[in-house]
């Protein structure tokens, strides 16, 4: 069988990136985009966008796992609620402006898992504290071979472009104006 680009890229890749990015070209093809350090997938399954990264990072929650690749979706997130998405998981990304929300696991199961309780956190759901012992219990579950329904799909609708929210002006054009009056850079 011949391979893709993304499956040529990835063989340079350290151990940990590599097989990450190999579970999201098994599942959903060879990616749209491709970068000698990252590959790109745009609109599959549920996500927005899949990023596979060569550069890989530890984190400890819940256990010791590496994360490399990222689910991106369409989803606003109310500004007070940025702190306690970054208290649950920090591997859990919002950006603000553009309406999206990321989680950067090892695997898309994990994704699913976060970004359901971002969900459940922004709706009140569940408290911080709850998504996290929960996701502990998730985890340990399909360890077990129990049922995991957060990680077996998203459980909610994402957003869509109605999810960005470019903020307020603060500054009027008469602001910019007296102030290039001010310091004499008119025009």
């Amino acid at each position: 069988m011949e391979q893709g680009l993304g499956s040529e890229i990835i063989r340079s890749w350290p151990d940990e990136s590599r097989q990450a990015a190999q579970l999201v070209i098994d599942k959903y093809g060879e990616p749209n985009e491709t970068t000698e350090s990252q590959l790109i997938w745009t609109d599959v399954g549920p996500w927005k966008r899949m990023v596979a990264s060569e550069t890989f990072h530890e984190h400890n929650f819940p256990i010791p796992h590496i994360d490399s690749v990222e689910s991106v979706i369409d989803y606003r997130v109310p500004p007070q609620q940025v702190g306690p998405l970054a208290e649950f998981d920090g591997s859990v990304s919002v950006e603000r402006t553009t309406g999206e929300v990321s989680a950067r696991c090892h695997d898309e199961e994990a994704n699913f898992l976060a970004l359901n309780l971002v969900n459940d956190i922004v709706t009140g759901a569940k408290s911080v504290d709850e998504a996290r012992a929960y996701y502990a219990k998730e985890f340990l579950d399909y360890r077990r071979s129990r049922p995991t329904p957060y990680m077996d799909k998203l459980r909610f609708e994402p957003g869509d472009e109605q999810a960005a929210d470019p903020d307020s002006r603060v500054l009027s054009d008469q602001d910019l104006e007296q102030a290039a009056e001010e310091g004499g850079q008119g025009g």
